[in-house]
Formats: C-alpha cells, structure tokens, sequence
C-alpha cells in the first residue's frame, strides 16, 4: 500500500526546508537564507505515532513578479493532486502577506485537509502575533519554530488524524511490479505488448496517460502478477506538461507499491538525468530492479552496439550493478516473452534466505581473502553475521566497533556474498553491528 503523502507548500524563505528536515530527522534539503534555494521538488519518507507517511518539499511562491502568477498555481495544483494531507507554512515574522491569502485561497477550494504552520515563533512572546492567520480561513494556525524543532510535534499529530485507515490487503503469492520511466519511452506501448491487448491508450504525445492502472494476469507457468503502470508518471492536469520536475512523484508511488521496478530506458534517446534519478529512488527503497531498453527494433545495429549500449548504461548507473538489463521492442514484440521469466528470478532472489553457517563461510573467506581494515591503530574485527530481513535481504555483521566498518569494506563484503549468492536483480543491505 502507498504510504499517505504530506506537501509542504508555502512562499519563500518561511522555513519550509528546515520543517521537512526535522521531520525526515535529516539534513536532506538545502537550507540558505536565501529565497528560492530549493528548486527541485525533494522526496522522502518519514514515521510519526507508528505511521510511516511520504513528503514532499516544494520550492516556495512568491507574488513579486507575474511569471510567479503561474508558479503559484502550479504549486498548489500539485499540491492539491499528490497530496492527502498539505502543510501550509507561513512565517509568523513578517505576518499574512498577499502570496499566503492567495495560496490559502488555492487551498482552501481544494477541500483537502490543510494543517496552517507559523513558523519562526521561537519564543512565547511571539504566539500573541499569530491571531492575524485566522484570516486565512483554515482553522488554528500552529505556532512552531523549525529551527530548534518547536511544534513539529502538534502539526504531525494533526497530519497523522487525517491518514486513512485501510489496509490494502496483500496477496503474497502475487508478484507487484512497475514499469517507470521518463514521458514516451514506452511503457503503455509495453504494457499492451505484454498483456496482448489494448489495455491502455498509446499515443506519441508525452504524458497522454493520466492515472496508475493495476493489470492482473498470469503468466503461462501460473504466476500471479500485478502490474502497477506509472503512465509517464503523471495525472490529470496540464500541470505535469508543464512542471516536469514534479511528475517524479508519480513513480514514487508506483514504487512504494512493487516489489519490482522496471526501469524502462528509450533506445532511441539513451540515458537521461531524469532516469538516474528515478531508478535511485528505487535502489534506496529497496526494490528490485530490471533494466529494460525498449525501441531496440528502431536503432540502427552494428558489431557491439547492444555490448556498447549495456557499458554504457554500467557507467552511467554503476549503483545499479547487480540490476538485469534486457532489450526489447514493444512494437515486434522482440524477447517481451522473457519479461515474465525475468521477473521471477528477480522475485526469488529477493525472498531468498541464507543460512547463518553458510552465510559465515563466506563472510570468513572473504576476510581471508582481504583482512579487516585498521583505523588509528585499532582493527576491525567480524566476529559473525546473520540475515535478518528479505525484500531486500539484509545482513547485520556484528563487530567490535560499527565505525571501524568503512563503506568500502561493507562493499566488499556485499560483493562477495553477491560472488556466492547471486542476488541478481535485488540491492541487499550489510548493517554493522557491536556486539554486546
């Protein structure tokens, strides 16, 4: 089930990057005193009383210039679509000012649930200046302080009581999977040559698909699937034409809801920023994840140009290293038949489950082969390690002490067990751990 989204929305320089930190309890956001630093949408997730919840931080509004007119609107637009719950940030220094009542206005038509924060009230004295944002006619503005992480509390109690209650029941002999990627690289064209039918409208015009469409089918051995297609990571609304940076948040959906990710590359354009960033999204969550070029029927093939392509895209996405990566025309329907096949394996060696004996073999061979590093004299050493997770498989390795295991050693850890294991298609996590 997707987790219930929260958007931060507000004018510039209200704070609104220093909120999304302390609630994400990280520094993720660029935070400067500087109006317009946070020009990209950023995502993450969050926890607060047991609910595990996404957020957004958007980049502020302003009314200082006309072209921010239409920035506003887009803002609130996406707000109002992507959003269950919107945190509305204004700055209890400077008071109501036009940009929020516009804003407000936006927000208040949206009829969704909208939490009005004051930030910048860092001391009581303050609270007396907050009445005037009953203006705004969204109920009791919340007086907090991002910056020493007063009031988050109050408003993350008022977010949580307007999360829905309903659990989407999982299947677990059902495999989920999506395919995501940038506007017209194909994925309805997929999709219809995967299921042999028109289930979704194809068109050459970016975005044409509006909503997530869940398919149900079986493949020819009996495997259950449900496939989640992003639809060029877009929803009603001529925002998304025109706000590219936000239609991410559409794939971040689809993937809070797979087991499997499809990251779906254009043969014809090659690797764009844009697919670097998305298919991260689904390495940090977890996901398994496979690699699918489609239009290969439309580029023209010489000696090792599949060889080329695949180097490339090893160089471009190195995190990716243990992701499967197949060639495929929706168009003639080129190896789609190993699609399904491929999508198991991944499946399996996401569940699978080491024994700790055997997995302790490995890891003891592997510190053989290249002994555990030392910092300032003192060494690290692996005593044993366990598998405590699936989906991604995950590994606690206990130590003497966790900062002795540098990134690079967990790394090499993680490769040999790749070495012993395979785990293709799956990311897997190695947890340092001092033993007590």
């Amino acid at each position: 089930m997707a987790n219930p989204t929260i958007a931060i929305v507000g004018r510039p320089n209200v704070g609104k990057s220093t909120i999304f930190n302390r609630i994400a309890g990280e520094r993720i956001s660029i935070v400067e005193d500087t109006p317009g630093v946070t020009r990209d949408r950023i995502y993450t997730t969050g926890e607060w009383l047991g609910r595990e919840f996404s957020i957004i931080d958007t980049g502020g509004i302003d009314l200082s210039d006309e072209p921010f007119m239409d920035q506003i609107k887009h803002q609130a637009e996406i707000a109002i679509e992507e959003a269950d719950v919107i945190i509305f940030v204004a700055s209890g220094r400077e008071g109501v000012t036009d940009a929020d009542e516009l804003v407000a206005r936006i927000l208040y038509r949206s009829k969704k649930p909208v939490i009005l924060a004051v930030n910048k009230v860092d001391n009581p004295e303050m609270r007396n200046d907050i009445y005037e944002f009953y203006s705004l006619g969204l109920g009791d503005p919340l007086p907090i302080s991002g910056s020493h992480g007063l009031g988050i509390g109050d408003v993350l109690d008022e977010a949580v009581k307007h999360f829905s209650s309903e659990i989407e029941e999982d299947d677990e002999d059902t495999i989920k999977f999506s395919l995501i990627g940038r506007p017209n690289v194909g994925k309805s064209s997929l999709i219809n040559a995967i299921l042999g039918e028109d289930r979704v409208i194809v068109s050459e015009i970016e975005g044409t698909t509006r909503d997530a469409i869940d398919t149900h089918f079986e493949s020819e051995d009996g495997q259950k699937f449900l496939m989640i297609d992003t639809a060029g990571m877009r929803k009603r609304g001529k925002v998304y034409e025109s706000t590219e940076k936000y239609s991410v948040m559409r794939a971040m959906r689809a993937i809070e809801r797979s087991d499997i990710v499809l990251m779906v590359l254009n043969a014809e354009e090659g690797i764009r920023e844009q697919d670097k960033k998305v298919a991260g999204y689904a390495h940090e969550a977890g996901r398994g994840i496979i690699i699918v070029v489609n239009k290969w029927d439309t580029v023209e093939k010489e000696t090792n140009t599949m060889r080329d392509f695949e180097e490339e895209i090893r160089e471009e996405f190195r995190y990716l290293d243990y992701a499967p990566i197949i060639f495929v025309s929706a168009l003639t329907k080129q190896r789609l038949n190993k699609l399904p096949e491929l999508i198991e394996r991944v499946s399996m060696n996401q569940n699978l489950r080491i024994p700790s004996a055997l997995l302790n073999d490995v890891v003891m061979d592997a510190i053989a082969i290249n002994p555990t590093p030392t910092d300032k004299g003192k060494r690290l050493k692996v005593f044993y390690g366990t598998q405590v997770a699936i989906k991604p498989p995950t590994f606690v390795i206990f130590v003497n002490e966790e900062e002795l295991m540098h990134f690079s050693y967990a790394r090499f850890l993680e490769n040999q067990i790749r070495k012993a294991f395979t785990f293709e298609g799956t990311p897997i996590k190695i947890i340092p751990r001092r033993r007590k």
